[in-house]
């Protein structure tokens, strides 16, 4: 291992076995868009939505494994969880790689909610779906994401963002409990990033949503940061 790759496992706190170069690429289809939907927690970096396009939503198609396409459903994202250290090297940026990110961190969400037995029905399609795989995943959807021509290539950061997430801590996050209730996105940050999708018309016409009192209050749009096409 490069003596940069062994410096920035030790920051990602271990890596685990992930034979990114034996990981065949999958490929990404449809498109994403990030909102904003508040300041956030102590941070002040900002409180973010992963929201599918209705119409199209992200998938990513699979060379091998079941299931084949990981279609990720709304969730809270911040991108990916590098540590601050490790931000200062090519490839390593918490959006660098926020298509794959996005779909890891689903996974996580979904078996979170599988655990805790409120999964939705596109959770329960990765069921089976061992801790391993989940960083396999990641692999694969970096070099869809270089095959596409989004992100150029890395000889470094691909292979160990794959070992951090195959790593013990996040296994320690894979088999949390309790944790699907926080996950979930709010009902009223969901509907304000639902009113923020362009061309939905919803923003148009206005929402309401039920307020903590029973009332109904309109919905303010979420702010759009990006939007991501495949």
């Amino acid at each position: 291992m490069p003596r940069l790759a062994f410096l920035l496992c030790l920051l990602f706190a271990a890596c685990g076995q992930v034979d990114y170069g034996a990981t065949p690429a999958g490929r990404f289809k449809g498109s994403l868009f990030v909102m904003w939907v508040g300041e956030g927690g102590s941070s002040g970096d900002g409180r973010f939505v992963y929201v599918p396009n209705p119409r199209d939503p992200l998938r990513l198609v699979r060379a091998t494994g079941t299931p084949r396409v990981i279609q990720p459903e709304m969730i809270y994202t911040d991108g990916g969880s590098i540590p601050r250290a490790g931000q200062l090297f090519r490839g390593f940026a918490p959006w660098g790689y926020a298509p794959a990110y996005m779909i890891h961190d689903w996974l996580f969400v979904a078996r979170h909610c599988l655990t805790d037995g409120t999964p939705t029905q596109e959770e329960r399609r990765i069921a089976e779906m061992e801790f391993i795989e989940s960083a396999q995943i990641i692999a694969e959807a970096i070099k869809a994401l270089i095959a596409s021509g989004k992100v150029r290539e890395n000889d470094v950061a691909p292979r160990v963002i794959a070992g951090a997430v195959a790593g013990p801590i996040s296994y320690q996050r894979w088999t949390v409990q309790g944790e699907c209730k926080t996950d979930r996105v709010s009902e009223a940050d969901r509907a304000a990033a639902e009113a923020g999708i362009p061309g939905s018309g919803k923003s148009l016409r206005g929402l309401l949503r039920r307020g903590a009192d029973g009332r109904m209050v309109p919905v303010a749009p979420a702010a759009l940061v990006a939007a991501v096409s495949f």
